[in-house]
């Protein structure tokens, strides 16, 4: 065996479930030599060997973010932040909306992200009106925190061309007031137009959005990831900023296209201009097909076979009837595609399983692994199908944390506490991969963690702890889970020889000690055995 090209000694590297923890590893090239005590690998040394002392420190395979929005993050990350600790209050959200306001030219548009109704002071959305006096000059769209309602002022809405004569599409909502005067208020498809009436960034911005975040990512030991919705912001335009950022070594992460598919996404377009499944090579591949089945279960959108808590008329919004759910579903399977469905309340599951079941009996494929993202509110029945089906659930984990206790709030506590069953998918046999959903959560994959071993939300409510699952499961779904769904569990996700080099190093051993996820920190990023960031 060639002199590895790097070793990291005197640590705790957790290489896998399967293969445990050992004190020291190396490194050849972009893949994994060899696992084993500190003085066996440092025997392994050459004249070219670099050698780093972990000092005690855990490293652990590369971590996969299953499901989030890399292109839109580095979009959101120069846009005004309104979640609760920027505008604790709707007086500070309205007061961030005119600062912005103010320092653009007159008619260019206030592109926000962030705020959630329930932890604003005044427990409500805010207005049309409102947002009205803040921007009075220029077209303000800010998006709720969950990215499937949004707030318009009125210059937004009349350049959209919605107004009180509009009706919501399938899918949609447009909101008015008892005396039928819009309150700004879009979900879901009904914001289409407005999106359609921003300007699309520029390649040059495209680019820098994908790098950007791409290095927040490797700062949280994130090597990989998969882009949710490619299309969703500024349609074909990003395949062509995925190509030129991978082409100018401007692409830090791995990076799965999912491409958006259904009634405004880009799947048949990209189809002929000859994207197949495949597409790519290890750094940038496209993979999948996104559908939208639903909305967010805190934005009372998520399809739910039972009413919302106290709004009987309420089950949520599906997006798609049940026949144009599996036709879309059906063609993409043919072309070969693997789906990333969105459906995070049980009626949308049901529909989404409904059609996938279809598609896959027409045209069998034993391991195509289809997904369902999100899968928040699947009922047992729906899991054991979904393990008939080989079909797999992408969580966000997170969402307990942020969301959990907005969810007893709509749902009420027998529905709304078993959410996200973690422990309950791994003990079916399935390989639910551990997500952020960024820019809807924050990408720091302490939070998700911390949630799956502890079930906490944020005012410390326990979202039922029999789905609590030890850290090292915890660990997993952020690796060898996040691999499965990709289909790549022979190549990445674990540490074992052969596999690839992506590692990440922690300041603390959180598997040892899991009240110490919260203070550890990503000390160093390693991705094909280069190291690509170091923090101390």
């Amino acid at each position: 065996m060639p002199a590895p090209s790097l070793l990291l000694l005197n640590g705790r590297v957790f290489a896998g479930r399967a293969e445990g923890v050992h004190e020291a590893i190396a490194l050849a090239g972009n893949r994994v030599a060899a696992l084993g005590t500190t003085r066996e690998i440092a025997a392994l040394a050459g004249p070219g060997t670099r050698t780093i002392d972990l000092g005690g420190r855990l490293a652990t395979p590369g971590l996969i973010d299953a499901h989030m929005h890399l292109l839109p993050l580095g979009l959101t990350m120069v846009e005004l932040d309104l979640t609760p600790q920027a505008a604790p209050t709707l007086d500070a959200l309205l007061a961030r909306v005119a600062e912005r306001a103010a320092a653009l030219p007159k008619g260019a548009w206030v592109l926000a992200r962030g705020y959630d109704q329930a932890r604003l002071d005044v427990g409500r959305h805010p207005t049309r009106d409102e947002l009205d006096r803040a921007a009075p000059d220029n077209p303000a769209y800010i998006v709720r925190a969950c990215g499937h309602v949004a707030i318009c002022n009125s210059l937004a809405l009349r350049l959209a061309g919605i107004d009180e004569t509009s009706r919501a599409p399938q899918g949609g909502l447009i909101e008015a007031d008892a005396h039928g005067r819009l309150t700004g208020l879009l979900a879901e498809t009904a914001r289409d137009p407005v999106r359609a009436a921003i300007p699309d960034p520029s390649q040059a911005e495209l680019v820098d959005a994908i790098e950007r975040a791409g290095r927040a990512c490797l700062g949280h030991g994130i090597v990989g990831v998969m882009d949710a919705a490619v299309g969703m912001r500024a349609g074909m335009s990003e395949l062509g900023a995925y190509d030129a950022a991978h082409e100018a070594e401007r692409l830090p992460v791995r990076v799965s296209q999912c491409l958006l598919g259904g009634p405004g996404g880009i799947a048949e377009a990209a189809y002929e201009a000859g994207f197949r499944p495949g597409r790519g090579d290890a750094r940038l591949k496209a993979k999948q097909v996104k559908i939208f089945t639903d909305g967010s279960a805190g934005g009372r959108t998520a399809a739910m076979s039972a009413p919302y808590l106290g709004a009987p008329e309420t089950r949520g919004l599906l997006s798609l009837t049940d026949d144009e759910m599996r036709e879309y579903t059906r063609r993409y399977h043919d072309q070969g595609w693997q789906l990333a469905v969105h459906a995070i309340g049980d009626a949308a599951i049901e529909q989404t399983l409904d059609a996938m079941e279809a598609a896959l009996a027409a045209a069998p494929d034993p391991d195509r692994r289809h997904r369902i993202e999100h899968c928040g509110f699947a009922r047992p029945d729906q899991t054991a199908r979904m393990v008939r089906l080989g079909i797999e659930p992408v969580p966000q984990p997170v969402f307990l944390h942020d969301f959990g206790d907005l969810y007893v709030d709509v749902l009420g506590e027998a529905r709304a506490l078993p959410s996200y069953p973690t422990r309950t998918w791994i003990e079916a046999g399935l390989h639910p991969a551990a997500s952020s959903d960024a820019p809807v959560c924050a990408l720091d994959p302490r939070l998700s963690l911390e949630a799956m071993v502890t079930r906490r939300t944020r005012t410390g409510r326990v979202m039922d702890a029999r789905e609590r699952v030890s850290p090292d499961t915890a660990l997993a779904a952020f690796t060898e889970f996040g691999a499965f769904v990709e289909k790549e569990e022979a190549t990445r996700g674990r540490l074992a020889p052969g596999m690839l080099a992506d590692v990440a190093v922690f300041t603390q051993d959180f598997l040892a000690d899991p009240d110490a996820v919260r203070d550890t920190r990503c000390a160093m990023t390693i991705v094909d055995g280069a190291i690509v960031h170091e923090n101390g």
